[in-house]
């Protein structure tokens, strides 16, 4: 029986197990779960999203501390025109998250990074400049551009000396979005190494919209794998979004791709940043409790769980100390919904139900974005006699995925204690 492990991914003149795992923010995709992949010998993920505040949390930094300081004075005003990121403070932040990861690199696989470009961050060409500048002179393998695809991004790190080495792929939703970055590409005589192809099903922001449920992610992938044959473009396609077990996986390399992104199924590992009760809601979900909508403040459609506590809350805008989806123009979705929202009779403000202010939640980790197959994650591991449901780990799944046959998922073994009370 054919496995994932039968196949390999080549990058230039790097080869790889057909395994990506992909990069979930805010420091979901912890550098412990990303260098667990690489060791492993397939593709892990950094995320660059929020990179000051991750490396306050992890470093003891003053990041986000030093620009909520210096912009106190705008706090309760409604004008964020004034609130800019300190591109010197971000690159520091961005180089710290990074270089502290590939110093503690093992293995033969490759440690790339998320970028996630619709962090517009008040100046969104400067501060996304700045954040791939940093990652790419601290030695990252491969650099992914993901949420909002932009024409000049290559223009902005065209001049660095790893442009041409560095991994660089893209995410896509369409074979349109597709020829967009190829053109750009062409321009620069730079092509990605690798299209990630993310169909509906995927956790998290998603590249459709309201009609989201009319597309299937094995429609769209043989459309990009014959726009590639026809244009004679040697660029691996890896598909992403609702690929569960390995002999899913199996079927799209069989079709002609190169190698799957997962994830879902590494947000119920011990490397991953959710903290231990996000995790037990993940593996407790209902496909009911799975919804898209519209709350996100970057105005992509989200997946998450419904009873996430950051819906329906009531955040005063965290632009000063934070302020990631500030437009070049001091504009947030959130702002907007914020200021909108009335009080109640005592004074008091009511739910924002229009929007939520990501930067606060995703930093508190009360947003539970998800894909669609999160309540099958119950399926791969043991209820123990308390409730709870037995943590995996990285190695585990990872394996699961790389050995998989007949799309059987191999439970962990339990604990002593509770092996011995079974």
């Amino acid at each position: 029986m054919t496995t994932l492990n039968d196949f390999r991914l080549r990058l230039g003149a790097d080869e790889y197990l057909p395994i990506m795992v992909g990069g979930m923010g805010v420091d979901i995709s912890t550098a412990d779960l990303a260098l667990a992949a690489c060791r492993l010998g397939g593709i892990g993920h950094l995320s660059d999203a929020m990179t000051p505040w991750v490396s306050d949390r992890k470093f003891k930094t003053h990041f986000t501390k030093t620009k909520s300081g210096r912009y106190k004075f705008n706090r309760d005003n409604i004008d964020k025109t004034k609130i800019k990121f300190n591109l010197d403070e971000l690159y520091k932040a961005t180089a710290k998250v990074v270089s502290a990861a590939v110093e503690r690199k093992t293995g033969d696989g490759g440690l790339f990074i998320n970028v996630m470009e619709k962090l517009t961050m008040g100046a969104a060409a400067d501060t996304l400049g700045t954040r791939l500048k940093a990652a790419l002179d601290e030695g990252i393998d491969g650099i992914t551009l993901s949420a909002g695809l932009h024409n000049g991004t290559l223009k902005l790190i065209k001049d660095h000396p790893r442009f041409r080495d560095v991994k660089i792929g893209i995410i896509v939703s369409s074979v349109r979005a597709l020829k967009i970055f190829i053109r750009s590409g062409k321009k620069l005589d730079r092509l990605p190494d690798y299209a990630i192809v993310e169909g509906p099903l995927a956790g998290g922001h998603l590249g459709f919209g309201e009609d989201w449920a009319d597309y299937d992610l094995k429609k769209i992938v043989p459309e990009v794998l014959d726009y590639m044959r026809n244009e004679k473009l040697d660029i691996a396609v890896i598909p992403a979004g609702g690929i569960f077990t390995g002999t899913d996986g199996v079927e799209y390399i069989e079709m002609g791709c190169s190698a799957v992104q997962v994830a879902t199924r590494f947000t119920v590992t011990e490397e991953c940043g959710l903290p231990p009760q996000v995790k037990q809601q993940y593996f407790a979900a209902s496909e009911e409790d799975i919804v898209v909508n519209s709350l996100s403040a970057t105005g992509y459609l989200m997946r998450m769980l419904k009873n996430s506590p950051a819906i329906g809350a009531n955040i005063k805008p965290q632009c000063e100390p934070l302020g990631y989806t500030l437009s070049s123009k001091g504009t947030c979705l959130y702002v907007d919904a914020y200021y909108a929202t009335g009080n109640d009779k005592d004074g008091k403000k009511l739910p924002v139900k229009d929007k939520i202010c990501i930067c606060y939640h995703f930093s508190q980790h009360n947003v539970w974005t998800c894909g669609q197959n999160t309540y099958r994650l119950k399926d791969t591991t043991n209820k123990l006699p308390d409730g709870s449901y037995q943590m995996l780990t990285v190695e585990h799944v990872f394996n699961d995925y790389l050995y998989s046959e007949n799309h059987e998922i191999k439970l962990p073994e339990l604990p002593a204690a509770e092996a011995v009370q079974a």
